[in-house]
C-alpha cells in the first residue's frame, strides 16, 4: 500500500524536528543550515518552508513543542489557576517538593532526549529565541511564595535559578555523573538520589530562612 501525500508530509515533518533539533544542539542556530537539516532528515527542502516559514520558525517550531509538552505534563499534577501565595505555608513547601520530584521525573524520561538538551543549552546560550514556558513561571510562583516574595524580587529569580541547576546539573555535567558511574542513562536509582539531594538543597534554604 502507498504512503499518502498527507501522511509522507507529516513523517517528512517528524524527521526535520528530529535532525534540526540535533543539529542546532551541535552547531547552534548559526552552524545548523537548512539544506543540511533536509539532508540529514531525507526531506525535500521546501518542506521547512510549508511548515515552519522559515529557518526561524523551526527553531521555535522546536521550542513551542517542547514547551506545550511541559505544559500538558504539568496540568497532569497542577491547577495553574490556584495561587500557590493562597496556599497555607505546609502546603506550599509541599507543593514546591512535588514539583521538583516531577521535573525530575521530566527531564530524566524519555521525552528530554539527549539532543533536545543540548538543543535546550544551547537556546540558552545564544538567546535566539527566547523561552517562555508557563510551567517554570507557576514554578517560580510556588518559590516566591515558600519565601514569602515577589516573583521578580532578584533573590527568588536566583533561588529558582539555583534550584533548578541542582535538579539539571548531572545531565549538564555528564562527565561528573554519568562517566564517573559508567552509565548511558540515568537509572530510577540514580532519579531518586537527585530528588534526595535537590530536596536537601531546599530544605536548606528553608532552614536558613527559618521556614
Amino acid at each position: 500500500m502507498s504512503v499518502r501525500p498527507k501522511e509522507e508530509k507529516e513523517k517528512s515533518k517528524q524527521r526535520i524536528l528530529i535532525s534540526a533539533t540535533k543539529l542546532f544542539a551541535q552547531k547552534g542556530y548559526n552552524g545548523a543550515s537548512v539544506r543540511e537539516i533536509c539532508k540529514d532528515a531525507h526531506a525535500n527542502i521546501c518542506m521547512i518552508s510549508y511548515f515552519w516559514g522559515g529557518k526561524e520558525g523551526l527553531y521555535r517550531g522546536i521550542i513551542e513543542n517542547l514547551v506545550e509538552k511541559q505544559i500538558q505534563y504539568a496540568k497532569s499534577f497542577l491547577n495553574f489557576e490556584i495561587e500557590p501565595s493562597s496556599l497555607p505555608k505546609n502546603e506550599q513547601i509541599k507543593l514546591l517538593y512535588t514539583v521538583v520530584d516531577k521535573i525530575i521525573d521530566f527531564l530524566y524520561g524519555e521525552v528530554i532526549s539527549d539532543d533536545l538538551f543540548g538543543f535546550l543549552l544551547r537556546t540558552q546560550q545564544c538567546r535566539k529565541v527566547p523561552i517562555t514556558s508557563p510551567a517554570f513561571v507557576y514554578f517560580r510562583k510556588i518559590v516566591a511564595a515558600v519565601f514569602d516574595k515577589s516573583m521578580n524580587n532578584k533573590d527568588i529569580i536566583y533561588k529558582t535559578n539555583f534550584i533548578i541547576s541542582q535538579i539539571n546539573s548531572p545531565r549538564v555535567l555528564p562527565a561528573f555523573s554519568l562517566e564517573l558511574l559508567n552509565q548511558k542513562t540515568f537509572t530510577p536509582e540514580d532519579k531518586e538520589i537527585i530528588k534526595k539531594n535537590a530536596k536537601i538543597y531546599i530544605k536548606a534554604l528553608l532552614d536558613e530562612e527559618g521556614k
